[in-house]
């Protein structure tokens, strides 16, 4: 869950970004349309309701990379007598150039002995998937901008997760309304999965269908291949874009017609 150094896919351009995210926002105002138009997936209705702006939270809206770090510092505290070098590298730890996969990270930071590892995996995984920790959390940039501008313009903005609700949803609210997301007001929801065993894939590909009883789903921002693909075929008129930022590295190929953006800026170029 931590962003990639380097693309393997072509992104817009920054005049580009600019220009697809004002226009998405334009949308929500219900004065523009799409760049393109395909065929409706068979079922599914393609314009009922008030406009909806589905995003993503980790590696969309939010770099989770400053939790992971946070919790490397603090399993270093926990080694300063047992492994002192190590805890040493720990302790120093910054967001940039970490590796998807904490396991990778552990391995480039020179913990290989199993059973410090183990240990390690353990306590991240009991912290970073709980409420406590995501304080740490941090916008990607443009993002609050962006969250705000599709609400004042009139959509509903629903934040698609594969946080779970058990573990996770105080903290997730809390977040949001704490970085300056619009939260607990009307036209926002936040839908998080029941059961933290579910995948998240599973998980999003079965709610997606659903998401039309909210309203018209002009825009969806997601930072997996697969999700983007999914929403891709299931509203046929929405703007889909890919944040890249991270993602699975089993993913599988991103279709063509998702839009790529290197972060949620439409000010500036990035």
């Amino acid at each position: 869950m931590h962003m990639a150094a380097r693309s393997r896919y072509v992104r817009l351009a920054p005049r580009e970004q600019v220009a697809l995210l004002s226009r998405i926002v334009e949308r929500c105002a219900g004065n523009e349309r799409p760049s393109s138009v395909r065929p409706a997936a068979k079922g599914l209705a393609s314009d009922a309701g008030p406009p909806v702006v589905v995003f993503d939270l980790d590696g969309t809206l939010l770099d989770n990379r400053p939790r992971t770090c946070a919790i490397l510092h603090e399993i270093a505290r926990r080694w300063q007598k047992r492994a002192p070098a190590l805890a040493a590298k720990l302790s120093v730890v910054v967001p940039d150039g970490l590796p998807y996969h904490f396991t990778d990270a552990l391995e480039q930071l020179g913990v290989t002995r199993p059973d410090l590892a183990e240990e390690a995996s353990e306590f991240w995984r009991t912290r970073f998937f709980s409420d406590g920790d995501l304080v740490h959390d941090v916008e990607v940039p443009g993002a609050r901008d962006l969250a705000l501008a599709c609400h004042e313009a009139g959509a509903t903005v629903l934040y698609l997760t594969g946080r779970d609700l058990p573990s996770m949803g105080l903290g997730t609210f809390g977040s949001l309304r704490d970085l300056g997301f619009p939260i607990g007001v009307p036209g926002t929801e936040l839908v998080l999965k029941p059961d933290p065993a579910i995948p998240d894939a599973d998980f999003k590909r079965d709610i997606a269908g659903t998401l039309g009883r909210v309203g018209h789903v002009v825009a969806a921002f997601d930072n997996e291949p697969e999700n983007c693909n999914v929403m891709l075929r299931l509203f046929s008129d929405a703007d889909i874009v890919f944040v890249d930022t991270q993602h699975f590295s089993g993913a599988p190929p991103l279709d063509r017609h998702v839009h790529v953006v290197a972060d949620l800026r439409r000010h500036h170029a990035p």
